[in-house]
């Protein structure tokens, strides 16, 4: 009995396996396997962050109802990504004359919404085995009186052994639309051999003239002297100004008293009995002290797994891997934020390791959530269900919070006991008055500018594929990119804590 069902056991994992080997999850196909053409989004041309769902045009399906398999993820669920089976069937490598999908009667009400959507230059997105597909909906006459729309879609597939290469999109027979008159939508499928391995099948996807352009590698240049400068501006001021005090206070215990006195206190020698003290808020500095080691964590594991992978050729695999990568560094904004809450003494541990923890995903989560349901108010494609808000928050209260407490509770036990090297005055000494651009908020602002100027420019090109979708795919640049802008911050937080402390003032 044991080796009968061991025998169906094995058979019925066999069957699974063999199941899942041929769709788009590996990206290998059997001769006359299925090939799933998902229909995404559909919108205006001209605005491309307005997406609505591909069948919210009455559009039609093919006459195929079921599939084998469905392919969604968190990430896609969250980028908006809401693909529906088209119903159209295609087998690798079997080509298909021209074939019916479906027929469509423009009622009033459908001739309107086709109308409307040629006139707004509606365009729509599709996919086949991860390769997205883009379409025009239809085009205007010359007088711009007549709508016309494209009916027939042909499909040029291109594969090597048992993957698929490319996918090219050919709209024909362009149909004037009229009131009450009979829509047959069809399509076909070719299927030519391909000599481009499937690693370089994004290529044609890519934009090496855009993104390699003389301004990006003049951007980087131009942020190299920028940390040239500032790393000899800090080296100057430790140097040559902060040296010799160093060694005067290391002789502190030679001195006697009279000696001691009759020392050169001024600047930010002057504080140096509170500039060690607790800030006002202390578990709000803290929790961002550990939410920017986070950050910054999940941003260097995500650029170095994406040059690693090319995590940019599988439709939400980026984004995926970030939640990922955020909720499993959520011990290093334990560590960091409890152990430095720790160190400056504070006893409500708990409350700093629920802000801490919910700090970032609350922000980000409360605007998200407001413009989610403003997007379902207009019937945006890019609006969430609930069941993914459920899932982030899920993942926020079963993930995030029990891994920052671990990692709070070792921050305390290993780096939580004080360590500053002088004892703080027991009052506080009174902050004399200064110029105006010696404030702690004109500092801040001005502190912000060169960081911000040494990654514009790749916030440019980043925004700029986000908003035309361009592919993003040089993170060579964006991992130099940020190191610069780790070793500027760095180097502008010495400098701006400099001048304020010299101004005695030590709310640094």
């Amino acid at each position: 009995m044991n080796i009968y069902r061991s025998s169906h056991i094995f058979i019925f994992l066999f069957t699974i396996l063999t199941f899942i080997h041929c769709d788009e999850h590996d990206h290998r196909y059997e001769d006359g396997s299925e090939v799933v053409l998902w229909m995404n989004t559909v919108g205006p041309y001209h605005n491309r962050q307005e997406t609505y769902n591909y069948f919210s045009l009455p559009f039609c399906r093919g006459t195929k109802k079921e599939i084998s398999h469905y392919h969604e993820t968190l990430g896609e669920n969250i980028l908006g990504v809401e693909l529906e089976y088209s119903g159209v069937e295609i087998n690798f490598k079997r080509d298909k004359t021209k074939k019916d999908i479906c027929e469509v009667t423009l009622t009033p009400e459908f001739y309107d919404e086709f109308t409307y959507a040629v006139k707004n230059h509606y365009w729509y997105q599709m996919f086949i085995d991860d390769l997205p597909i883009w379409g025009i909906v239809g085009e205007m006459d010359e007088s711009g009186k007549s709508a016309y729309i494209w009916t027939h879609k042909k499909f040029e597939i291109a594969y090597n052994n048992d993957r698929i290469i490319d996918v090219n999109l050919t709209s024909e027979a362009k149909t004037r639309l009229q009131p009450n008159m009979q829509l047959t939508f069809t399509y076909e499928v070719i299927w030519k051999p391909s000599n481009i391995p499937f690693v370089k099948r994004f290529d044609k996807y890519l934009d090496p003239g855009f993104f390699q352009h003389k301004i990006h590698w003049f951007s980087i240049f131009n942020s190299f002297m920028m940390v040239l400068f500032l790393v000899g501006l800090v080296s100057m001021i430790l140097l040559r100004t902060l040296r010799k005090d160093y060694a005067r206070y290391g002789r502190d215990d030679d001195l006697d008293d009279m000696e001691r006195d009759l020392g050169d206190e001024y600047g930010w020698k002057q504080v140096h009995g509170d500039v060690f003290r607790p800030p006002a808020h202390p578990i709000l500095f803290a929790s961002l002290i550990g939410s920017g080691y986070q950050i910054a964590t999940v941003a260097i594991l995500c650029i170095l797994t994406t040059i690693a992978f090319d995590l940019y050729t599988e439709r939400g695999l980026l984004f995926s891997t970030a939640i990922f990568l955020y909720a499993a560094s959520s011990v290093v904004n334990g560590y960091a934020g409890g152990s430095l809450y720790a160190r400056m003494k504070g006893q409500l541990w708990i409350k700093q390791l629920i802000v801490g923890a919910f700090l970032v995903p609350a922000i980000i989560c409360g605007v998200a959530f407001l413009v989610n349901f403003i997007s379902i108010y207009y019937g945006s494609s890019r609006s969430l269900p609930f069941t993914v808000m459920l899932s982030v928050t899920a993942i926020c209260l079963f993930i995030i919070l029990p891994l920052t407490a671990v990692g709070t509770v070792l921050g305390r036990n290993i780096s939580g006991e004080p360590n500053d090297p002088c004892r703080t005055n027991a009052v506080p000494r009174p902050i004399p008055e200064k110029k105006w651009f010696m404030e702690p908020n004109v500092i801040i602002f001005a502190s912000g500018v060169l960081p911000f100027g040494s990654i514009f420019i790749e916030m440019y090109f980043i925004f700029t594929s986000f908003w035309a979708y361009k592919i993003y795919y040089v993170y060579g640049f964006m991992l130099l990119v940020f190191l610069i802008l780790a070793v500027v911050t760095v180097c502008v937080t010495i400098v701006a804590t400099y001048f304020m402390l010299n101004a005695e003032d030590y709310r640094w």
